[in-house]
């Protein structure tokens, strides 16, 4: 369900979240690459030893089309190997007033 709030980072555990290209006024997010442009900044970001430096995009933070709208999903371990870029993804999100998607971790 998206959120029709302005985004807010929670006390619960996130596996991943899913930034979409549509505000919470319902416009569509410009510039048109800006999913792109979002898991590029994200790219060095990556697990230990793996292959592709800086031509692909991190597992972490990737680009997609869902439902005919740009969006990124950024997974939770990103959190956990660079708390900052997982702030800026939040940010990022909170700042332009994206509708976002969260999927929770187990109940503790």
């Amino acid at each position: 369900m998206l959120n029709q709030r302005p985004f807010q980072c929670k006390q619960t555990l996130v596996q991943q979240f899913i930034i979409h290209g549509v505000t919470l006024d319902g416009q569509r997010f410009r510039p048109s690459d800006w999913a792109e442009r979002l898991a590029g900044v994200l790219s060095p970001f990556r697990p230990a030893g793996s292959a592709g430096g800086h031509l692909t995009y991190s597992p972490y933070a990737l680009p997609t089309l869902i439902d005919g709208v740009r969006c990124v999903v950024v997974d939770a371990r990103l959190r956990d190997l660079e708390p900052l870029a997982w702030k800026f993804a939040y940010e990022f999100a909170r700042d332009n007033r994206l509708q976002t998607t969260e999927s929770p971790g187990p109940a503790a």
